[in-house]
């Protein structure tokens, strides 16, 4: 064993070149000039707020310093992709899936320019860091959107090591290619390993038979026949942990805001999927049924092969960029060893399968033993696998449809972890209790936070300094993974630090976080087809 340098990752390129051609603009700017390229407070919008470039967010992140500057170019397209017996048209940054990885140390400033060569406007959401609110990357809040042939660079300080991830926020594009590794290393690494591993795991639809995330969208607003997903009135026992299956009418859903287009009309075959159940996710697994699932964009009939020497201490970062698919992962004959979980480390714990709802990240440690084994990720529910294959020694490779015991073993799931105590919030009385109800069904296609749809104006005022609580009453049969951008939170019982965490129907969830980091910041359901329909709201720091 030695300690962590900055190693070759195994799967993931170092973004120091970046990819593509990129038209030149200053930090901070877009094509048109506009600094920051921020939207400030649109028309409408509630005053006494901060604004995305007020100077309450460029004292924020002048406390978070300005090391040296680490450059990447950057460029969103319309490629075909190779994802192992299959090519597929589709969109990505460069011409790989994932996106090459940029990797950056705690202190650094990415100066990231993107160039947008896709038919369609877009942006880039970090998601996990805690960056200005202006590099954030949402249209219609932080930004304007980058339009088709237009470019934009985002620049911010990188203060907090961990696994990150990035992709849009505009419409359902991250359910195409376009999503990318961010990997922000330590420069005083606790850690000892001698390999590293970027996994990312996807569920897969775009070019497939005609299919597109946007004619999914399409299909899944016009609701369920059938049976009923469940209520948006909170009509269930809210100390139930399973979801009835009662999928209602046709009603139609409503219109489609993070992009601001109205989706087409459903093309290829039918990509709604009935009856995928989980025990797990406390009823209904998901709503898509995905023709592929993959790690490092290949699916398990070629799948990517990771090499080591027996007994090598490997460092596996997983990363959930599915759009609808929770995972249980496992590697056939080890265990893991938990080290962190969205970026912030915990008391390490050890485990033979872990649980990934979209957006969330772990990092794993493990002492690899001698032979050929399966990587596997299960697709919670939805009788679908994705594979990877770890080589140290001689044998065959296992087979596409190989299940691991491991599946079935010891599952730790985030609210089983405790945060390392570097990284525990004090112990302190909330100043401020929001609550969220998570509401909507299948039936309608309807989701929505506390009722109302999304719009741009929303805020749920919070006071830089306060002690938060946000209180999740899922109101719905679903499962939802609710994402808070630019903060982390910390699950209750000095659980671990999070951005992204599960909320099982009918269940409550109560988290803390400290506001400091004023701006306008998103709240939303990771599962993209539940957000863009309509559940994300805003949490604002009032001035």
């Amino acid at each position: 064993m030695r300690t962590h340098t900055r190693r070759a990752v195994l799967g993931a390129g170092i973004a120091a070149a970046g990819t593509g051609l990129l038209a030149a603009c200053s930090s901070g700017s877009g094509t048109d000039g506009t600094k920051g390229g921020h939207a400030g407070n649109p028309a409408g919008t509630p005053g006494g707020y901060v604004s995305p470039d007020g100077p309450e967010v460029t004292a924020a992140e002048a406390k978070r310093g300005s090391g040296p500057v680490r450059k990447v170019a950057l460029t969103a397209t319309a490629t075909r992709l190779d994802l192992g017996g299959r090519t597929v048209a589709s969109w990505a940054y460069g011409d790989g899936l994932p996106g090459k990885e940029v990797r950056v140390t705690a202190g650094d400033t990415l100066e990231l320019a993107l160039a947008n060569h896709l038919p369609e406007a877009t942006s880039l959401h970090w998601h996990g860091l805690a960056l200005r609110n202006d590099m954030d990357g949402v249209p219609d809040l932080t930004q304007r959107a980058v339009k088709a042939g237009g470019s934009f660079t985002y620049r911010f300080a990188v203060s907090h090591p961990g696994t990150y991830w990035f992709h849009p926020h505009s419409g359902v594009q991250q359910d195409r290619g376009l999503y990318a590794p961010l990997i922000v290393e330590d420069p005083k690494e606790p850690l000892s390993y001698d390999k590293e591993w970027v996994v990312v795991l996807d569920d897969w639809v775009d070019g497939v038979d005609g299919s597109t995330p946007d004619a999914v969208l399409a299909e899944l607003s016009k609701g369920m026949g059938g049976m009923d997903h469940g209520s948006g009135s909170g009509g269930m026992d809210h100390g139930s942990g399973s979801g009835g299956m009662d999928h209602g009418g046709m009603e139609h859903g409503a219109a489609h805001t993070m992009g601001g287009r109205k989706a087409p009309s459903p093309a290829g075959p039918s990509r709604m999927l009935m009856g995928a159940t989980s025990e797990l996710l406390g009823g209904d697994a998901g709503d898509v049924d995905y023709p592929y699932h993959l790690v490092n964009g290949r699916t398990p009939q070629d799948p990517q092969t990771f090499r080591a020497r027996p007994g090598d201490r490997v460092r596996i970062r997983f990363v959930n960029a599915g759009g609808d698919t929770a995972y249980r992962v496992a590697l056939g004959g080890h265990p893991l060893t938990v080290t962190h979980t969205d970026g912030y480390p915990v008391a390490h714990a050890e485990t033979d399968a872990l649980l990934l709802g979209m957006g969330e990240r772990y990092d794993v440690v493990v002492t690899v033993k001698d032979g050929v084994f399966p990587l596997t990720a299960l697709a919670e529910g939805k009788k679908r696998t994705a594979l990877a294959v770890l080589r140290t020694g001689g044998g065959a490779a296992p087979g596409a449809s190989v299940r691991p015991d491991e599946l079935d073993g010891r599952l730790l799931t985030a609210d089983r972890l405790k945060a390392d105590g570097s990284v525990r919030l004090a112990s302190r009385k909330p100043d401020r209790t929001v609550r969220f109800d998570l509401t909507g069904s299948m039936a309608k296609y309807d989701w929505a936070v506390n009722g109302r749809k999304y719009a741009p104006d929303q805020r749920y005022p919070v006071r830089a300094g306060e002690r938060v609580r946000l209180s999740f009453r899922n109101n719905t049969t679903m499962w939802h993974p609710m994402h808070l951008h630019g903060h982390t939170f910390a699950l209750p019982g000095d659980g671990p630090r999070k951005d992204t965490a599960i909320v099982l129907p009918g269940r409550r969830l109560d988290v803390d976080l400290d506001a400091d980091n004023p701006g306008l910041w998103m709240l939303h359901c990771h599962n993209v087809y539940h957000a863009e329909s309509g559940m994300m709201t805003v949490l604002g720091y009032e001035k």
